[in-house]
């Protein structure tokens, strides 16, 4: 997780002053080559004790037991293009070549969010959800699509549950719909 400038910057305050150029080959002679970070989600202490508290209470859970689990979530997916970063190697003066560009429009490519769920079984119902995301919103894709997606997966009448813990997934009134529905949560 070092730069090359902060490499350069390094061998310069111990008095030899080497050029990037030099540190970036002898690196790629060695295997390393510069990249972008990968990013990961920061998890906190209190994350990481819940993780392990779930995987540790389902460590004797059978395969037939996962088999029942119907396991759903929210995403955005950008219409056109990433809005990440993406790095290339490439030779001076090309920058402008079709290879070493991404295409963009004007004011964005737009996204869409959209809930899904699936099992071991299969997927599920993807819907696209239109506006903000509230907890009225949640229970009506739930309500419209989850007993149906888990009758699609075969999955019967006692399939469990599972989603993340966002706040409109843990909410008392989405809490009290699964619970009237007879819907079991994994814990």
């Amino acid at each position: 997780m070092i730069t090359l400038d902060e490499l350069q910057r390094s061998t310069a305050e111990v008095g030899d002053s080497v050029h990037r150029t030099t540190i970036s080959r002898i690196l790629h002679k060695s295997g390393l080559y510069g990249r972008v970070a990968r990013r990961k989600p920061f998890l906190k202490d209190i994350h990481k004790k819940c993780c392990l508290k779930f995987a540790t209470s389902h460590l004797g859970d059978t395969p037939n037991m996962w088999k029942k689990v119907l396991w759903s979530d929210e995403t955005k997916i950008e219409l056109f293009g990433n809005n990440a970063k993406r790095y290339v190697w490439r030779k001076s003066n090309t920058a402008h070549h079709p290879e070493h560009t991404i295409p963009t429009v004007k004011h964005g490519g737009g996204s869409i969010m959209v809930w899904a769920c699936f099992s071991s079984a299969g997927t599920g119902k993807m819907v696209k959800i239109d506006g903000k995301m509230d907890g009225a919103k949640y229970r009506t894709i739930l309500e419209e699509n989850l007993m149906e997606s888990a009758k699609d997966l075969r999955l019967g009448r006692r399939f469990v549950f599972q989603q993340d813990n966002d706040p409109k997934h843990k909410a008392k009134s989405t809490m009290e719909w699964l619970k009237n529905k007879h819907i079991q949560m994994l814990e």
